[in-house]
């Protein structure tokens, strides 16, 4: 199975009192990590743009330590990649400053020329790897998705300071729902996105023709799809919340493209979560 993974990859800041280790990162990114990871037979490609800068190579290069193939990845000259620090409570809840306006991401498909995804049997994005794109370039984007038969698994991961309005932001994440074949909300950005109560949005997914699962955090997910009913432990210790869920789909992928059955997926994908949030920043050693 190729599958690409599409978005931002950026330097990561993790800041403890006065001082800060330098880290790799990106929603789309760490899943595609840890799905590689948990999956080494599947082909997992990252598709991206950075500049060519020092940064930039070093960001190519660990994502390619992590055997997760760059060959997609363009790197254009008098560019540069995004960064963003992360600040933990003593609780764990992380929260994050971002310089990323001017990121060379944004302009990844501004050709309007698709065919590089034309090879893949599956795509896996977010709600992310859509708002940071310029209009035309989503809306074409979209387009193409609408016509292609390739397997989507989506994400909607709503950060609403990269959208330009939340009804665009729910336009365009209804109709993710509506196109994507594997579903992997999250129970919080679906109830901020759509201004919903938690059981509104359970009963909202009730109706989810395809598979996935929705995220809850450490009450774990509700299956979508195909029934199941299971309960799922919760970590020991919670130290840093970054990449949770990015890490759930990637241990869930992991093992539905592995033949797993989709209770085991669940448990597999929350297991690996609750592993990763017992360690600060987003990638965990492998």
């Amino acid at each position: 199975m190729r599958i690409a993974c599409i978005g931002e990859a950026m330097l990561e800041l993790s800041v403890q009192g006065n001082s800060a280790e330098m880290a790799v990162a990106g929603d789309t990114l760490n899943t595609a990590i840890y799905l590689k990871r948990n999956a080494p037979d599947c082909q997992v490609d990252y598709i991206s743009r950075l500049g060519n800068c020092s940064f930039s190579h070093r960001i190519r290069d660990f994502i390619s330590a992590q055997n997760v193939g760059v060959e997609a990845i363009e790197m254009r000259a008098d560019e540069t990649p995004g960064l963003y620090a992360i600040t933990t409570s003593d609780a764990g809840e992380r929260s994050f400053t971002y310089w990323r306006s001017a990121s060379a991401a944004r302009t990844l498909f501004d050709t309007g020329d698709f065919g590089m995804l034309s090879g893949y049997d599956t795509l896996y994005l977010s709600g992310i790897s859509l708002a940071i794109l310029p209009h035309a370039v989503r809306l074409a984007f979209l387009n193409w998705l609408g016509q292609s038969n390739v397997q989507l698994i989506y994400d909607s991961n709503y950060r609403p300071r990269l959208w330009d309005s939340t009804d665009h932001a729910r336009q365009i994440t209804r109709s993710m729902w509506h196109r994507a074949d594997i579903a992997l909300p999250s129970i919080d950005d679906e109830m901020a996105l759509f201004d919903e109560t938690a059981e509104q949005v359970e009963k909202r997914f009730t109706t989810f023709k395809g598979n996935g699962a929705l995220k809850r955090g450490a009450d774990g997910p509700v299956s979508l799809g195909e029934c199941v009913i299971q309960t799922y432990p919760p970590a020991a210790q919670v130290v840093d919340t970054t990449a949770a869920g990015d890490s759930f789909n990637g241990g869930y992928l992991a093992a539905l493209f592995s033949g797993k059955s989709q209770a085991q997926a669940l448990r597999a994908g929350h297991d690996l979560a609750a592993q990763v949030v017992q360690h600060r920043g987003a990638i965990i050693p492998a």
